[in-house]
């Protein structure tokens, strides 16, 4: 009798896949992207385009590794307190022992699913999502436009980047192959893994880009725009509520 394939969009196995690839989460993704991850996450922030009032408060959603905060904090260095939401212990665990104890009293940790999480309405001034997107079906994209929709205060802003299936792209094929081929064997021949950065490709290619997740989250009633980055490898949304 053959097994019945796992749901990888279930909270739980989202969790545990990124729990198990944790600690070479940032080496990987870095070396693997040959840098463009930290490039898309400096744009992401630059799309927030933030005021500079004094002690905006924010989300990071699907916050990982906590990488985007560099990029933030430098840019908008008057931004006060930060909440951080992820599902993964790992994630979590390696933001705040590897990277970032010297920003910890301005960040909050929430281990949670955020789709499950209890944030308070109209709380954020803006939110920031940096390659969590994918792991969400069509149907949890809806959900969580309107999360961000409810949780984003009048005038907030936002700014959501994902790594994307380029299609149209003359190099697609190429990028594709280096994705479901390359990246698997690498994990296979140096990280002894058990295909959880394999996974992150099967996630990519099944989001396909940020398009449709912008028309959601215009129907939440947000103002939005659509970016495409390096042909289309990342997509991002870009916005605000009224």
């Amino acid at each position: 009798m053959s097994e019945t394939a796992p749901d990888i969009y279930d909270p739980a196995f989202v969790k545990s896949v990124f729990d198990r690839c944790s600690r070479r989460y940032i080496l990987f993704s870095t070396f693997c992207s040959m840098g463009f991850t930290e490039r898309w996450r400096r744009q992401c922030v630059e799309g927030l385009d933030l005021p500079d009032t004094p002690g905006l408060v924010g989300l990071d959603l699907m916050a990982g590794t906590g990488e985007v905060w560099p990029h933030l904090f430098a840019r908008h260095p008057h931004v006060g307190d930060i909440t951080a939401v992820d599902i993964s212990s790992g994630m979590h665990r390696l933001a705040m022992e590897r990277l970032h104890k010297e920003r910890s009293h301005r960040i909050a940790f929430v281990e949670d699913d955020v789709l499950a999480s209890n944030l308070p309405a109209e709380s954020a001034d803006f939110i920031l999502s940096t390659f969590g997107l994918k792991t969400f079906n069509k149907e949890q994209l809806r959900q969580f436009a309107v999360l961000v929709a409810r949780l984003l205060r009048p005038g907030g802003r936002f700014s959501l980047i994902e790594a994307s299936d380029p299609k149209g792209w003359i190099l697609r094929p190429l990028y594709l192959f280096y994705l479901r081929g390359v990246l698997p064997m690498v994990e296979r021949l140096f990280l002894h893994g058990a295909q959880d950065f394999a996974m992150i490709g099967t996630y990519c290619t099944n989001f396909g880009d940020a398009r449709y997740f912008a028309d959601m989250l215009g129907e939440a009633g947000l103002t939005v725009e659509f970016r495409r980055h390096f042909f289309g490898c990342a997509t991002s949304v870009i916005g605000f509520k009224a």
